[in-house]
């Protein structure tokens, strides 16, 4: 079967138009480093997600082998937070973020069973921040 047969013309203009205008989620991957009482940090990756279709908010996804359950532990929290956060201490709830000298955040995270303290490179997340921004715009 040929390629004109299983997509008509007007099939692929219309198909193209939807992919053109579609806005596609962001991920980038980081390292951060877990903070503890332990003078030497512990560097783990990290994936950052975005959404379009939830366009207030965004997801840090820890690797399943940080997990007492085995799985991915995401957290999904306002982009307006992790924005206001690198510039003063920012959150009440279950996500805190602070800047930390002029090149490193810090995100603390408060479950039942604990809290977690990650440090990120603030040039890491403001890179993730313009493409959320940059995705928001394009679907106005």
């Amino acid at each position: 079967m040929s390629a004109t047969a299983e997509n008509p013309p007007t099939a692929s203009v219309a198909t193209a138009t939807v992919v053109a205008t579609a806005v596609a989620a962001i991920e980038e991957r980081v390292t951060a480093r877990v903070i503890t009482d332990d003078p030497l940090y512990r560097k783990i990756p990290v994936a950052l997600r975005f959404a379009p279709a939830e366009p207030l908010a965004v997801r840090i996804v820890f690797p399943a082998g940080l997990s007492p359950e085995g799985t991915d532990n995401e957290w999904v929290f306002p982009r307006a937070l992790l924005e206001a956060g690198l510039q003063a201490p920012t959150g009440t709830g279950d996500v805190r973020v602070w800047p930390c000298g002029r090149v490193q955040a810090v995100v603390e995270f408060h479950s039942p069973e604990g809290v977690a303290v990650i440090q990120f490179d603030i040039a890491a997340l403001r890179r993730f921040l313009r493409r959320t921004n940059a995705s928001v715009t394009r679907q106005a």
